[in-house]
């Protein structure tokens, strides 16, 4: 019985950290979800700025007169400086993103890896309890049987040493009747010896009897 307590006490507990583990992994993804779509939501941001951007100064250096170069160099110079900075951020927020499902997929896969442990670690006790339970069940069955047959056996032990503790007495009181008849009537030992014959062919019937009731206790 203990160790079948010892047994759901320890999957009491498995179920408990597998129940916390799952709550820890559900909030550590709602936050991936979130994370992954801000994130996205820059770079789409990022990349259509860039592209309006450069649009927009294509579209001014095609419109730029050739009378005035020196705008048209400090245009584009700072044209491609914004650009660049975009660009920077753009690829700031693409590695992000990239090591956040990278996190998020190693995060899966190890609580799908610990999660099958407990399944074959609770499957394992599961079983544990299963086969003490029936263990000591059958235990239990077997002590009472025993018990039972050991209290018919002792039952039946009394019952001959009562009746050989009675045949002693009848025997005693035999022989003392025996003896004083034997001092006091000298003149019937032809009798006397006759009724020891007799008395002696009741005891053999007896003790016959006892044997017979003495083997059919044992068996």
């Amino acid at each position: 019985h203990g160790e079948v307590a010892e047994l759901n006490a320890e999957l009491a507990d498995l179920a408990k950290s597998q129940a916390e583990m799952d709550r820890a992994r559900a909030d550590e993804h709602a936050v991936f979800v979130q994370t992954k779509a801000d994130l996205e939501q820059g770079l789409e941001g990022v990349r259509l700025a860039v592209k309006i951007l450069r649009e927009h100064y294509q579209g001014a250096a095609l419109a730029q007169q050739p009378a005035a170069p020196t705008y048209h160099a400090e245009a584009t110079g700072s044209s491609t400086g914004i650009i660049g900075m975009l660009e920077v951020i753009e690829s700031d927020l693409g590695k992000s993103l990239a090591q956040a499902e990278m996190q998020e997929e190693g995060a899966a896969d190890d609580h799908q890896k610990v999660t099958q442990a407990n399944a074959i670690t609770k499957a394992t006790k599961d079983q544990g309890v299963k086969y003490k339970s029936s263990e000591s069940t059958s235990l239990d069955k077997a002590v009472g049987e025993l018990s039972s047959d050991l209290r018919t056996t002792e039952a039946e032990l009394n019952a001959v040493l009562d009746y050989m503790k009675s045949l002693h007495a009848q025997c005693d009181e035999v022989a003392e009747t025996y003896e004083e008849r034997r001092g006091k009537r000298e003149e019937e030992i032809a009798g006397l010896k006759e009724a020891l014959e007799i008395l002696n062919t009741q005891a053999a019937f007896l003790q016959r009897k006892g044997n017979g009731l003495r083997g059919g206790a044992h068996q």
